[in-house]
């Protein structure tokens, strides 16, 4: 049975809320867009057909206000709510508050959501049905136990906080007397990020990849894979640049990690659009389960631009009720594409987010080059969400031609008003490991990136543009743990 979807309700902002509405637009569905005070006269907002404001700066008070925009949806009359990624998109209440004002949620199903979203549940499930997992625990650990259980897994360990993503809470262990402190530090951060203070440990591999594979699923038991993305290039467990192909797989080991990810993704019977991911060992040439990401990914238009398939079209139709389009052996992937994401933030000064208001603003352009973003010039850029601006991705018929497209698409980006990291971004592009594809999740350290990115400046004279920061106007509703979970504070 389908159901005609005329419009969606936007439940997010920035770039990923501009993303949906074109594609709902594309599709002649009416959108309308919530806001909160601070986004006001923000992209998204000027794009919708319909928009009202959702509540006060601070994301409990707006973003995460389940009731408000679940009244707002049913006020509006719409057919269903795409939430996009972070805020609710993950939140099975979410899903059954709107259940029961007979609003279609788009991204997977209330019993996906359960099943998935803990992410120590998740581990012992998968795992209990063959899916090979990080070795760790499937409980909460307690400093009580910790050391022992670190000692049996062997140093060094990864503390995870068992809610949550984006790298909040999580640390690397060394040495047992830092154990504790980092237990400590992920249950604080998860309790105030995440209202849970549940924390597991993993081991951790120092050669790590983390690469991960799109999913597509209907309710007709049809799943496929739209290929692997590479998203090793990190910062304290934050992808800030991914690709596809992955550099580092081999056709064969490139089919197992399908026959993985399909099984995983059959085993839970998963709806909707979804990212199942791994870390891959090049020493022990083995894929280990990490998690679900039950919502469109950040990374997602790369995958858009190698197959021609827009994700959150078809995240439309299958909530609608309609079967996948295609098999597995019909979707194709042809050449090379990589995404940088471009955050007002320094890496010269911690990676302490930038704010004040856009007053220069050019996107690149040209063949094969897209940009996603939720800025215009004269736009603020508050401190209280996360500090993505906009995405470029770029495409190339093999991956040396994407790198040089990248980099002469950062060369035409021009950003005033905020710092932003597209240096960093060149940076990476020219050292010899990334364009050999010889890289890990520690690349940034590893290759010293951030110190050749400091002499950079110093030798071409580059200047970064300093100013003194101007305060928020509700210094009590900034969000202080999404400005500490990008701090270096070890």
């Amino acid at each position: 049975m389908t159901t005609e979807i005329k419009k969606i309700l936007v439940a997010n902002r920035g770039e990923i809320a501009v993303r949906i509405i074109r594609t709902a637009k594309d599709m002649g569905i009416k959108t309308v867009a919530i806001y909160s005070d601070a986004d006001a006269y923000s992209l998204h907002v000027l794009m919708a057909d319909e928009r009202v404001c959702v509540g006060a700066p601070s994301p409990e008070k707006s973003y995460l206000n389940i009731g408000r925009i679940a009244s707002i949806a049913e006020e509006y009359g719409v057919d269903a709510v795409h939430p996009g990624y972070g805020f609710l998109s993950q939140n099975p209440n979410f899903i059954k508050e709107l259940e029961e004002r007979d609003i279609i949620f788009i991204g997977p199903s209330y019993e996906v959501q359960r099943l998935v979203g803990n992410k120590l549940g998740a581990r012992k499930f998968f795992y209990s049905n063959g899916i090979p997992v990080v070795p760790g625990t499937f409980t909460s650990v307690s400093p009580d136990d910790a050391i022992t259980i670190a000692e049996e897994l062997g140093f060094p360990v990864i503390v995870k906080p068992a809610s949550g993503g984006g790298g909040i809470g999580m640390s690397i262990v060394w040495r047992e007397e830092e154990l504790k402190k980092s237990l400590k530090k992920a249950q604080e951060l998860s309790k105030t990020a995440f209202n849970a203070q549940e924390v597991y440990i993993e081991k951790y591999f120092p050669d790590a990849r983390h690469i991960e594979v799109q999913i597509l699923g209907d309710t007709y038991n049809n799943i496929v894979h739209l290929f692997e993305r590479e998203c090793s290039v990190q910062r304290r467990f934050q992808k800030i640049l991914e690709e596809t192909p992955s550099p580092a797989l081999t056709e064969s080991l490139r089919k197992k990690l399908f026959e993985i990810a399909l099984k995983a993704a059959k085993l839970c019977n998963y709806t909707n659009a979804g990212t199942f991911e791994f870390i891959y060992s090049p020493t022990y040439r083995q894929f280990y389960f990490l998690e679900v990401n039950s919502r469109i990914q950040v990374e997602h238009p790369i995958t858009e631009m190698v197959t021609g398939i827009d994700i959150v079209r078809e995240q439309i139709k299958i909530a609608s009720g309609e079967p996948l389009p295609f098999k597995q052996e019909e979707i194709s992937r042809r050449g090379h594409a990589m995404e940088v994401r471009v955050y007002a933030e320094d890496p010269l000064n911690n990676f302490m987010p930038s704010t004040g208001n856009i007053s220069e603003y050019r996107e690149p352009a040209g063949p094969w080059v897209r940009v996603d973003s939720g800025i215009y010039e004269g736009v603020e850029v508050t401190s209280y969400y996360d500090p993505l601006l906009f995405k470029i991705i770029v495409w190339g018929s093999t991956r040396r031609e994407a790198i040089n497209r990248m980099m002469r698409a950062l060369d035409e980006t021009v950003v005033e008003g905020v710092i932003t990291n597209i240096f960093l971004h060149k940076t990476i592009l020219k050292d010899r490991c990334f364009i050999d594809g010889e890289y890990d999740t520690k690349f940034l350290e590893k290759r010293d990136i951030i110190g050749k990115l400091a002499q950079e400046e110093k030798k071409f004279k580059i200047k970064l543009p300093r100013k003194k920061e101007k305060a928020p106007a509700i210094r009590e509703e900034v969000d202080v743990w999404r400005v500490m979970s990008r701090l270096d504070l070890e």
